[in-house]
Order: structure tokens, then C-alpha cells, then sequence
């Protein structure tokens, strides 16, 4: 994971004295075209006002001004140009992000490029500051559009493709995104959060989620993974370190430490993970989540407690 971490500073090099060239050499084709200008009008001024002149002067200045002038600024940036570009290495990107797009939720699996380890989360990316990721993006269903107005412009995900987008965040923070393509009937309750991070806490946070869930550690969150592995969730859910290895709806390994639930719906509390299990049809009508009515208050409150303790 170090690679990701790497010093990007000699290709912003290399564009600055590009830029600099650039602006130097205008800064001189203006000189020059300015004093040209001014010799003229100091020439003209000097010469008899009832003086015609009817001689050709020739295409000298046409050819100099026009022709030769513009060749050798052009090809002087041309060659600078191509230094600098050639100069630049096309490498496979240190971190990808392949986000799925769900009626209604934004799946996201993380591949490093010097690990062979993955991990699945849902809903909210983290990514390190300063360093340049990969977002590679399709859907399995409709078109949606990844949209995360504080970063970049909209980008539409679309079946059967897959749409590339480069992002660099230069400011740690948390920007909110949406999905910018009506895609049904629960569209604005599709959000996507992108939490930017220095290179330490991305770290720390990427090793939390390649590790599996922790154990419960009292008895009512005993109980809340019993009936997690032995009741309806496991159909469609994982938990890394636990029996449940459905990949139909989001990973939930870690999900206690998301921000929200449900595509942004609900802040992530126990009350409203409780709510969401027994009935999400009601938060979010037309999600693929059926209400739950197998379990009692108390059943109910434990399986809301696991999750919870999922961070």
C-alpha cells in the first residue's frame, strides 16, 4: 500500500516549467510585436505629411511576421511540449475503485496495486488526498450518474460499459454526491459521500476494512450475530469472518462505521438500524429489502446492536 503514497512531485515539475516556457515566450512574442508597432508609428511620424509613398516594399514582413515568426514559437513549444510529455510514465494506477451502481445504493470494491487483497463497501469511498484514483464505473441495471459536485462534473454510468473518471482531492473533508440520472422511484435517495483523508488515516482506515468483523464481545451482541447467520440477512448479505457470503446487497463487514444507511437515507444510529431491518419499505419505498417481522422487540434490538458493532 505504500506505492500509493509515492511522491508525485516530478510530473507537476515538469507541467510548471512547461507552463512557465509558455508564458515566458508569450511574454516576449508581445515585446516584440509591441516595439515593431511602436517603430513603425515612430517611423511614420517622422516622415513628410504630404509625402505619398508608392513604392512596394516587398513581402518581407508578411513572410517574417507571418510565416517564420509563428513557425519558430510554435515549434519551440512543440518540442517543449513533447519533452515534457515523454518525459511522463503511464503506470497503473495505485488505487482503483470499481463502483457498481444499484436501484439505489453505489456498491464500491477497492484494489490496490501492490496488494492482492480487495474489500467491498457501500455507499461511502475514502480516498488519501494528493494522490490520483482511479474510479472505474458501470451498473447493473439502469443508467445512473456519479455526481459529486465539489469535485468534478457529472459522469454517467451506463449497462454493459464502464466509464473512467481520475480523481484528486487537494483538501481532507467529506463531499456529498448524488445520483444525477432519474433512475426510479427512489432516485434522490441515492447518495454517494467521498471522505478524503491524509495518507495516515487512509491507511489506518483501508487496513480496518481488509481485516474481517470483530467478535462479539457481550452477550447481546452474541445474540444479534446468531440471529444475523441463522435469520433472513445472511440471503443477501456478507460479513467477512461470519457465514454469511451473499453478495446481493451490500457488504456489511464493516458498516457501523459508515456515516449513513440506506444510500444516505438515515444517519447510522441504532434507532434508525433498527427501523431500516424491521422495515425499509417505509424509509425507502421500492427497495430490493423486504420488511422483517420474524423477530420480536428484543430479537430485533440485538440484531440491531451487531450490526452497530460492526466498525
Amino acid at each position: 500500500m505504500s506505492s500509493i503514497f509515492s511522491n508525485v512531485t516530478a510530473s507537476a515539475e515538469r507541467i510548471t516549467r512547461l507552463t512557465w516556457f509558455m508564458i515566458i515566450l508569450a511574454a516576449i512574442v508581445y515585446v516584440v510585436v509591441i516595439a515593431l508597432m511602436l517603430v513603425a508609428m515612430q517611423r511614420n511620424r517622422r516622415a513628410p505629411r504630404d509625402a505619398v509613398i508608392l513604392s512596394d516594399p516587398g513581402p518581407r514582413w508578411i513572410v517574417i511576421g507571418g510565416l517564420i515568426m509563428p513557425a519558430v514559437v510554435l515549434g519551440a513549444v512543440l518540442v517543449f511540449s513533447l519533452w515534457a510529455m515523454g518525459r511522463e510514465r503511464v503506470e497503473r494506477p495505485a488505487l482503483t475503485i470499481d463502483v457498481t451502481g444499484h436501484q439505489w445504493w453505489w456498491e464500491a470494491n477497492y484494489r490496490f496495486a501492490d496488494l492482492p487483497d480487495q474489500f467491498r463497501t457501500a455507499n461511502e469511498l475514502h480516498i488519501p488526498v494528493n494522490v490520483p484514483v482511479r474510479i472505474a464505473l458501470t451498473t447493473n441495471d439502469v443508467i445512473h450518474s456519479f455526481w459529486v459536485p465539489q469535485l468534478q462534473g457529472k459522469i454517467d454510468v451506463i449497462p454493459g460499459d464502464t466509464n473512467d473518471i481520475r480523481l484528486v482531492v487537494r483538501r481532507p473533508g467529506t463531499y456529498s454526491g448524488i445520483c444525477a440520472e432519474f433512475c426510479g422511484a427512489e432516485h434522490a435517495k441515492m447518495g454517494i459521500t467521498v471522505v478524503a483523508e491524509d495518507s495516515a488515516t487512509f491507511r489506518d482506515w483501508a487496513r480496518q476494512q481488509l481485516a474481517e468483523a470483530a467478535s462479539p464481545n457481550d452477550s447481546l451482541t452474541g445474540e444479534g450475530r446468531q440471529l444475523f447467520e441463522s435469520g433472513p440477512c445472511m440471503l443477501c448479505h456478507t460479513v467477512r469472518g461470519t457465514s454469511a457470503i451473499a453478495q446481493v446487497a451490500p457488504d456489511l463487514t464493516h458498516v457501523g462505521s459508515r456515516m449513513t444507511i440506506g444510500a444516505g437515507a438515515l444517519p447510522n444510529t441504532l434507532g434508525n438500524l433498527e427501523a431500516w431491518i424491521a422495515n425499509a419499505q417505509v424509509i425507502k419505498p421500492g427497495a430490493l429489502m423486504p420488511p422483517i417481522t420474524t423477530f420480536t422487540g428484543q430479537q430485533l434490538r440485538a440484531l440491531a446492536t451487531y450490526v452497530a458493532s460492526l466498525k
